[in-house]
């Protein structure tokens, strides 16, 4: 049997120069933090990895900040860019709806736990932001702002935000968007973009797991969440992971994603989807979204059933909701698109990358078909 991986907007393959880095940095000693030799040496090591990862995503190297996940980034951008401003008195978040939950749930904790606000600006059926809803509340509300968070791309259906306008709108309130899917895969510029912080995470690119970058303005200073050696400007502590720094510097110096390759084999499956499938959804705008991504709607179906009758066929992709506990739920991007909870509880995400072929997409919509019938049979009964 086939096995078929279109699930890259969860994890990538690591790439065999950044295995082959990351682990002739593993066989090197010292800690970056001390002042001998292989201290020094190590040091060297993660600054050069540090200067490669900001000449790629436009920014300063001391602006670079190396955390555990984009999740860490995050919640720090987020929960210390709030601290600052409530110092300020400043006490509103303002997050779209279609947040990942690496945003979603540190506003959440920020509400139940820090006196925050959170506004959540709302997204139309293509699953744009709402930039009338923003230019009202940051008319009405800005002085009472202290954080603006907006993502780059949606991880579930690749729909890109148009940041410059939310910077633009944003004036002189702080800014951060979560571009971890569209890192490398886009055209993205930290200070082209005119934000305050960034988020990005090894893994979507061809890097190891366990380790992020959060880049945030070099004359921002936040409050830290973690406190002790006093490492990465003071706002993320700890000995820093040098053979995953320098594997996630490989992965970004490479150009092994080619997203018109990766956009035909995206538009092939579509193509072939509409035919086989004349009643499929797909979701999100058609015009401005990441090259891989297409999350589609199967009327009559279970998402999770169909992730099973998929994988049984040999075929990794996604549902487009999230579980919690063995509890399924309706996706939460998908309801704010205008979604019934059935319609939401009924789609799948694919996601393509480097690694992807057209015999993937051909493989795949051959098995569609009877995936797709077996599901509504279950769904019936």
């Amino acid at each position: 049997m086939s096995s078929i991986y279109v699930d890259h907007a969860a994890t990538t393959p690591m790439l065999d120069s950044a295995r082959t880095a990351m682990t002739l940095q593993l066989a090197q000693l010292g800690n970056p933090s001390s002042l001998h030799t292989h201290g020094r040496a190590t040091r060297k090591t993660i600054e050069d990895a540090r200067e490669s990862i900001a000449k790629q995503v436009g920014c300063l190297a001391s602006e670079v900040i190396f955390t555990a996940s984009g999740t860490e980034a995050n919640n720090i951008a987020l929960k210390g860019l709030y601290w600052q401003g409530r110092d300020k008195g400043k006490q509103v978040v303002v997050i779209s709806a279609i947040e990942h939950h690496a945003i979603l749930d540190p506003a959440q904790w920020l509400a139940d736990h820090e006196g925050a606000e959170v506004l959540l600006v709302p997204v139309s059926n293509s699953g744009v932001i709402d930039l009338d809803f923003l230019k009202d509340v940051v008319s009405k509300r800005g002085q009472e702002i202290a954080v603006i968070s907006i993502m780059h791309s949606n991880n579930e259906t690749g729909v890109l935000q148009p940041i410059s306008e939310v910077v633009a709108i944003a004036g002189e309130i702080p800014v951060h968007c979560d571009a971890v899917q569209s890192f490398k895969k886009v055209p993205l510029s930290f200070s082209e973009l005119g934000l305050y912080a960034l988020t990005l995470s090894a893994h979507k690119i061809g890097g190891p797991l366990g380790i992020g970058a959060l880049i945030l303005r070099r004359t921002v200073e936040i409050p830290a969440l973690l406190h002790g050696g006093g490492q990465e400007r003071e706002i993320r502590s700890g000995t820093l992971n040098a053979p995953s720094i320098v594997g996630f510097a490989t992965a970004a110096e490479s150009e092994h994603f080619n997203a018109k390759n990766v956009q035909n084999l995206r538009d092939a499956f579509i193509e072939g989807l509409n035919k086989i499938i004349p009643d499929a959804t797909i979701n999100g705008s058609k015009a401005n979204r990441l090259p891989g991504i297409i999350n589609v709607t199967f009327p009559g179906t279970q998402s999770d059933t169909l992730l099973l009758l998929m994988d049984s066929q040999g075929v990794s992709c996604s549902t487009g909701s999230a579980c919690s506990a063995g509890v399924h739920e309706a996706s939460h991007v998908l309801l704010a698109m205008g979604h019934s909870v059935e319609s939401a509880q009924s789609s799948l995400r694919f996601s393509f990358g480097a690694s992807s072929t057209q015999a993937d997409v051909d493989y795949i919509l051959s098995v569609v078909p009877d995936v797709i019938t077996r599901g509504r049979a279950a769904n019936l009964s």
